[in-house]
């Protein structure tokens, strides 16, 4: 199918130009404000800005094994609704993608049933056990880099031995990093909101120390290093200065974590996830960090679970929730529309830092492919989790009222998504 996207902002080589695309087979053929005829289906985007697909390197597909919570066709019909064309799935999966085997399983549904680009990650070690490394060298052509997400490695020299290979390799290593010996059987930020109400709370050393950990980790064997959702001020700090010193790490934030504080918290399941809610001196921080540039990029980390999980409070109901079809619209209504960043800031931590740090997507120019999305930035709406794509309905931000309409989306010059409504 042919296209053009005529009288659109376009977001190509760090700046927006109001211009026309042109799209032929899939390819951006041409971008141009020339008008000469050219056949093909017409959108008059007037008013409307164009972006390359948006990037998350932290989503939960559930499949295989958890299919009641999502699928990866309704995980990436989510994601287009969204605005991402290309996802990288976690792998806590069941089986775990820890052997060439297991990762086939998910190859093949994401070959069968993904609408977008979906790289998924493999394991680090077997059944995410932590106890012997996974099948890295078979699976590393096939996957985004590796993680235990869910679970940090809690064993020193078993992270080491996972760099090293990971090395020789040339895939990153992407940590949840989570000190076991440290959480105490806390659900929530231990911090003001759990004294109040008599939760027991997960301390922010459970975190940090274990990246502290793992930067010097790092730093002995060379490996390409990202911290996934970093939640508290002491990571931000212990990331900048491993930054100065030369160490090759990159980190991401999620859009809960920039928003929201634990004062925010409601008793509800759909204001629990790992990690927490920090507080307002931590979510200071996090700001400040995407801001210098020590945080590099947003991610969702997407995590639906069925509803029935999500309905036991804070103290019972699974940690989790979801983000990808409200991501953008909430970071451009608090972040942007306040003046804490502008647009091309935002597109540089959900596309560009991701594209660069884990060699996924492509820009909007002449020869890339189409994979694109359309956004109307004046456009106010309601967040209704019952008109989710997702199977997962829980957010914390059920109701808010956000600016920023994905319109529509397409991968590989395909339309994935286009708004019905």
């Amino acid at each position: 199918m042919n296209y053009i996207l005529a009288n659109a902002t376009v977001f190509t080589q760090g700046r927006f130009v109001k211009t026309n695309v042109f799209i032929s087979n899939g390819t951006i053929v041409d971008i141009s404000s020339d008008v000469s005829p050219f056949d093909g289906t017409y959108f008059d985007l007037e008013g409307r800005f164009l972006f390359p697909g948006l990037i998350d390197v932290h989503v939960h597909f559930r499949e295989p094994g958890f299919f009641y919570k999502e699928t990866i066709r309704t995980g990436s019909l989510a994601a287009a609704a969204g605005g991402y064309t290309t996802v990288c799935p976690m792998p806590n999966l069941n089986p775990a993608p820890d052997t060439m085997e297991h990762l086939q399983l998910e190859l093949d549904l994401i070959e069968k049933d993904s609408c977008i680009h979906t790289v998924p990650y493999g394991t680090i070690t077997l059944e995410e056990k932590g106890q012997v490394l996974s099948q890295m060298e078979e699976m590393a052509p096939f996957v985004a880099g590796f993680s235990d997400d869910g679970r940090g490695v809690q064993n020193d020299e078993m992270m080491l031995a996972a760099m090293q290979k990971a090395v020789k390799l040339d895939k990153i290593i992407a940590a949840h990093c989570e000190d076991n010996s440290l959480l105490n059987g806390g659900y929530i930020h231990d911090g003001e909101y759990a004294r109040l109400h008599g939760h027991k709370g997960i301390s922010s050393a459970s975190e940090y120390k274990q990246v502290e950990r793992d930067i010097a980790l790092a730093k002995k064997s060379g490996c390409k290093y990202h911290v996934c959702h970093i939640s508290t001020k002491e990571s931000v700090a212990l990331i900048r200065q491993a930054k100065a010193d030369g160490v090759d790490i990159t980190c991401e934030t999620g859009p809960h974590y920039l928003i929201l504080t634990d004062m925010d918290l409601q008793e509800d399941g759909r204001f629990k996830m790992n990690p927490p809610l920090r507080s307002a001196e931590d979510r200071q921080a996090l700001i400040e960090g995407i801001l210098d540039g020590t945080i590099d990029m947003i991610a969702t980390d997407h995590a639906p679970h069925s509803a029935e999980e999500k309905s036991k409070g804070l103290a019972g109901s699974m940690m989790g929730i979801v983000g990808l079809e409200t991501a953008f619209s909430l970071l451009y209504t608090h972040l942007v529309r306040k003046g804490i960043l502008s647009l091309e800031q935002l597109l540089q931590l959900m596309h560009t830092a991701p594209a660069k740090r884990f060699c996924l997507g492509s820009e909007i120019a002449v020869g890339s492919p189409a994979d694109l999305t359309v956004f109307d930035l004046e456009e106010s709406y309601r967040i209704d989790p019952e008109k989710f794509l997702s199977m997962g309905k829980a957010t914390p931000f059920a109701g808010e009222s956000v600016y920023g309409k994905c319109k529509m989306t397409m991968c590989r010059g395909e339309i994935v998504y286009a708004e019905t409504n």
